[in-house]
């Protein structure tokens, strides 16, 4: 497996739509303020506060994971650093560092990768996965909640300016991104899983999941109308169910139990907004259950606002954004079909499609024991 300049080049990219997504959220939070949209703007800064918070504490819980393996003591700078909110900053800089060396300067050097004993592409891959993987729990824990309240605030005024509008598109942008990105770092990751090759594959898949989670947002935007309770609980009733079905699945991605709870916590989370193998085995019945239960959710929602129409809610917006829920939720089960029917690397595989907990492997990876979008 080689960590290539395209794949350096990629990483570049990775920064950069990071700090762009971290300036637009404070800056839509300071925004907020200055117009006297207190609710708006803690809830905001409370979710970008809560997303840097649990990537710092597993950024820093992987540090010091990888530093035992080596034999080495825990740097009190590493946890500094995280205090201080810069482990992702200080990860994409041993990333970038390591990546350009090797991209650049080793090139097809097979002879001498062969004579050392840590082959550096793999080191480098592993990084950046883990990088992404730090991404994808910031993009769900921050991005998705932050782009229900601009499409909620959208369509409250009926109107939008252009601060909304690069707002909205800064955060589908970089949920679509790290979903993606993450998808393709942890296959590289794995030796023996099939790689996600050519763009048409990592097209149906970067739709698939986009359609199904605009569909979704703004089914959940739609429910915060008809009534903010009900919203809520949905939406801790759908969260109680993805930990539950953590616990039921015995997720071992973490070593210790407090940051393995933590982690089934964010689990049940991310699956409020999209499915995921959770476990690394047969999904074909759970993702059924799951997206019968979205399309169910969905209808009624619509169902609901169509009979009782809400004064509060801009009419003339109604129809073209029922439109597109609808069409959004029927255009991602169809890229949903059309990705595992013809372009998942895994098909035509029987028992080992994502054998994440199943025979050992030579060297310890924690991507191993990860996520499946």
């Amino acid at each position: 497996m080689k960590y290539t300049k395209s794949n350096f080049m990629m990483s570049v990219l990775g920064i950069i739509i990071y700090i762009t997504d971290l300036i637009v959220d404070i800056w839509v939070s300071v925004r907020f303020f200055l117009e006297g949209q207190y609710v708006f703007g803690v809830l905001t800064l409370s979710f970008m506060l809560f997303g840097t918070l649990v990537v710092q504490c597993f950024s820093y819980s992987w540090f010091k994971t990888d530093l035992k393996k080596e034999g080495q003591e825990s740097q009190c700078y590493f946890l500094l650093l995280h205090c201080l909110q810069g482990g992702v900053f200080i990860r994409y800089w041993f990333a970038l560092k390591r990546g350009y060396h090797v991209a650049f300067k080793y090139g097809d050097k097979t002879n001498d990768l062969m004579e050392e004993q840590i082959d550096p592409h793999k080191e480098v891959i592993d990084a950046v996965t883990d990088l992404s993987m730090l991404r994808l729990f910031e993009t769900y824990l921050e991005g998705c909640p932050q782009l229900i309240i601009q499409l909620y605030i959208f369509l409250e005024h009926g109107q939008a300016n252009f601060n909304q509008y690069a707002a909205i598109m800064i955060s589908c942008c970089a949920i679509s991104w790290s979903t993606v990105d993450f998808q393709i770092a942890l296959r590289k990751s794995l030796p023996e899983k099939n790689l996600l090759n050519g763009s048409c594959s990592k097209v149906t898949y970067l739709f698939y999941k986009l359609h199904t989670l605009l569909s979704w947002m703004l089914s959940i935007v739609l429910l915060l109308f008809i009534n903010v309770k009900i919203a809520l609980f949905l939406l801790f009733f759908l969260w109680l169910i993805g930990l539950i079905w953590a616990f039921k699945k015995q997720t071992q991605f973490c070593n210790s139990k407090s940051m393995e709870f933590l982690y089934r916590i964010i689990v049940g989370f991310i699956l409020t907004f999209t499915f995921f193998n959770i476990k690394g085995q047969n999904t074909r019945c759970p993702m059924f259950c799951y997206y019968f239960v979205r399309v169910l959710t969905t209808l009624g929602t619509l169902i609901v606002f169509w009979v009782y129409p809400f004064s509060i809610f801009n009419a003339d917006y109604f129809l073209p954004i029922s439109v597109t829920i609808i069409l959004s939720l029927l255009f991602g089960i169809i890229f949903l079909t059309v990705y595992y029917g013809i372009f998942h690397p895994n098909r035509g595989k029987e028992t080992e499609c994502d054998e994440i907990d199943g025979k050992p492997v030579q060297k310890y990876c924690r991507m191993r024991y990860f996520i499946g979008l």
